[in-house]
């Protein structure tokens, strides 16, 4: 009964906050700004006063324990889940209480700590995909159901734009495969791909060296690289392998049991004692 009570009183709270809500836009230098964000399920607070500030290009950690609120975090920004304290904002337009869709639109993209791919279609497809979002990929209902002239041009201009993104992740000869029949490396580039086709102005990352060998790892982090530096891109992703993270974040902030613990420059951050007691224990 406790439970139920303690249920009904979190789904309130949420609709009490998306109505008091007012989003109101600021002045930003930062590509990603959030204050105070926390969310609270039950008694249970999963991540509370998360303040994030990452800059145009910055490649940024959010790293942390099993359990430490990374994850949440991520799905607070991309309208998972919707916030029960504090906002977000995407070069200062505030993007608190949105839904999923209109984040995406706004320019979120994210990956999976598991993959999620279409496996079932075609490595080329998943990516195509991805450019429906554009307007520019957009025809009408009525173009697509009587197989219009402006549908297949529209088709095409996909292709060759999936087949672009493609060659730049090594993937072009595969474009006809089955996604299902890549190997685990190859899927995690593919899912990249898919995601920057829906041009992001912010690249969230799950884990994207899970899984991987030392030598997928080391070409993952020259893509990710590859990618701020020429798509003009912003990054935050999630990572445990701390010869990864050290390798390639600019900064970093580590939370602990839902809370910041630490944030600031990747070295010194890792090198923190409460960082290093968080990881392995006093």
């Amino acid at each position: 009964m406790a439970k139920f009570a303690d249920k009904i009183k979190t789904f309130f709270n949420t609709k009490i906050l998306k109505k008091s809500h007012k989003r109101v836009d600021i002045e930003s230098e930062y590509v990603l700004e959030t204050r105070d964000l926390g969310i609270t399920f039950g008694g249970l607070k999963a991540a509370q006063n998360v303040n994030l500030k990452i800059k145009k290009n910055e490649i940024y950690g959010l790293i942390g324990p099993n359990g430490a609120g990374k994850t949440t975090v991520f799905n607070l920004l991309t309208g998972v889940y919707q916030p029960t304290t504090g906002s977000f904002y995407l070069n200062g337009k505030d993007l608190t209480g949105l839904p999923q869709d209109k984040i995406n639109h706004m320019g979120f993209a994210r990956t999976f700590q598991n993959i999620r791919l279409f496996n079932n279609m075609s490595v080329v497809r998943n990516v195509m995909v991805g450019l429906s979002n554009q307007p520019e990929y957009k025809c009408t209902l009525f173009e697509s159901i009587f197989r219009l002239p402006r549908h297949f041009k529209i088709e095409k201009a996909m292709r060759k734009r999936a087949k672009e993104l493609l060659d730049i992740f090594g993937l072009l000869d595969e474009r006809n495969n089955l996604a299902c029949n890549l190997p685990y490396g190859k899927q995690r580039k593919l899912e990249i791909a898919r995601a920057l086709a829906t041009n992001p102005k912010l690249l969230l990352l799950d884990e994207p060296a899970a899984g991987m060998n030392p030598n997928e790892t080391e070409d993952l982090v020259n893509t990710i690289k590859y990618i701020r530096d020429n798509f003009d891109m912003t990054i935050l992703l999630i990572e445990h392998d701390m010869k990864f993270v050290s390798g390639l974040c600019d900064r970093i902030t580590v939370l602990n049991f839902g809370t910041v613990l630490t944030e600031g420059n990747t070295k010194e951050a890792l090198n923190n004692p409460e960082v290093i007691k968080a990881y392995i224990g006093g």
